[in-house]
């Protein structure tokens, strides 16, 4: 759409002037002799920029007029840049104007060159300004519809890395413990890119048998092997033009490593006994609560697989480091689990987020969810009480204990300890032992494994 400049000045050759000037150089323009006639103009005309004479007949020098307009305009609340103009060189009242709302300020007589270049930067100011009010809106929409919920300054801080990225192409490392909401972000970064209207494909690379490797992520053409009954199309394609999301990429086994990082140098795959290939049109975003640096000692990870993941890394801070967070979102899980369990009169006590606060939550965000459920469920009267929130006086003793009151143990031992303690506590069930440790399904499966124990001797 063509931008509209509405010039208000209460003479006609000024007037023509500046009309001339800026239709020659693709504007339109309306004219109003006087600030009233222009603020009854602006009650039914649009306009993309005012250029404003500050002193009218009344008073030639003040610019009272202009600035009682600017005054008048933030009360219509009218959001249009105004390019202020004087004949006098009063550096005073091209403040005043700039502190009642004026974007910049031209002396007449002006230089047309000034004059362009002053109306078009104010016009991309404004475009911009209305781009971000959008993307601040699409935000808190985000927050209201996801677990996405915060105040603290530390998430604050990661928001605002988010999006000032989200629009670019990056590759993207999102660390952290586990539970903290590294697939949340994900989500919202892809709902802030320039793909949001492409798909997010999510893989978990941990549930991946090894042997389905390159069938999961490139797919494969009918008779590729046995059980190839039909073409299969892999991650990568069905992620085209939108973003591709691995979770727990430190499992990937290091035999397959290789052909990820293939892709990832090249942008190109082929399918499983096709010799096609395919561009791979995608934005990555992976995720992780594994150790790199360790995984690379031990040789479990190639180093330069690794830098091509990690062009920009992520930290996701725990829940214990967000302390401000907890009362928020526990009250919108309450409001979550209320509706789904037909219960959403539920509410919290009123000392039931001290009690919740004095928590570490190593599960994070995903055990501080489980608990409010297992709450909702149990709670008998219509607010839920610190007798509702089953923090164990174990779980209590563990979130307080100092390193003089545990027994040395080789790590071998206390690591043994430790998942006989997550798996009774929680009666077995390896999902929420794993959610108390920190640590992922597939991490806690391996170690019961290497210890032979079985979640139902527990």
């Amino acid at each position: 759409m063509t931008p509209r400049i509405l010039i208000i000045d209460d003479k006609v050759d000024v007037r023509m002037s500046a009309g001339f000037l800026l239709n020659n150089h693709g504007f339109d323009c309306l004219e109003a002799e006087s600030p009233q006639q222009a603020l009854e103009l602006l009650e039914s005309q649009w306009v993309s920029l005012i250029l404003l004479d500050m002193n009218f007949t009344s008073d030639t020098t003040s610019g009272e007029e202009g600035l009682l307009f600017l005054q008048r305009l933030a009360q219509m609340g009218l959001d249009v840049p105004v390019v202020a103009m004087t004949a006098w060189s009063s550096v005073d009242l091209a403040v005043q104007a700039m502190q009642q709302g004026a974007g910049d300020f031209v002396e007449k007589p002006w230089d047309n060159q000034r004059l362009l270049q002053v109306i078009n930067q104010q016009l991309k100011l404004q475009s911009l300004s209305r781009q971000n009010q959008g993307l601040k809106q699409q935000n808190q929409e985000l927050q209201t519809d996801s677990e996405l919920i915060w105040q603290s300054d530390a998430m604050n801080e990661l928001h605002q890395q988010i999006a000032r990225l989200a629009t670019t192409d990056a590759t993207l490392l999102l660390t952290g413990e586990n539970g903290t909401g590294k697939s949340s972000i994900a989500q919202l970064i892809h709902k802030l890119s320039a793909r949001q209207e492409q798909s997010l494909v999510t893989v978990n690379m941990g549930a991946i048998p090894e042997q389905l490797f390159e069938s999961e992520m490139f797919g494969h053409v009918k008779g590729a092997f046995t059980d190839a009954k039909e073409n299969r199309i892999g991650r990568f394609e069905m992620a085209k033009g939108g973003t591709l999301f691995l979770d727990e990429i430190a499992n990937i086994p290091l035999s397959q490593q290789a052909k990820l990082l293939r892709v990832l140098e090249s942008g190109e795959f082929e399918p499983v006994g096709s010799s096609r290939t395919q561009s791979a049109d995608v934005r990555l975003i992976s995720a992780s609560n594994g150790d790199f640096e360790a995984l690379q000692r031990e040789g479990k990870f190639r180093p330069d697989l690794y830098y091509r993941l990690n062009t920009i890394e992520l930290r996701i801070p725990p829940l214990r480091e967000r302390s401000e967070d907890i009362d928020v979102l526990a009250k919108h899980f309450v409001a979550q689990h209320g509706n789904k369990y037909g219960r959403p009169e539920l509410s919290l006590a009123d000392n039931v987020s001290n009690h919740l606060e004095s928590y570490h939550w190593p599960g994070n965000i995903r055990e501080l969810s489980h608990m409010i459920e297992r709450a909702v469920l149990l709670c008998r009267g219509s607010s839920i009480q610190t007798t509702d929130i089953q923090l164990s006086s174990a779980q209590a003793n563990n979130a307080n204990a100092t390193a003089h009151d545990l027994p040395l143990m080789t790590l071998d031992a206390a690591e043994q300890h430790l998942l006989q303690l997550a798996l009774q506590q929680t009666g077995g069930l390896t999902a929420e032992a794993a959610d108390i440790l920190g640590i992922s399904k597939s991490a806690i499966y391996r170690r019961m494994e290497k210890y032979g124990i079985k979640a139902k001797d527990i």
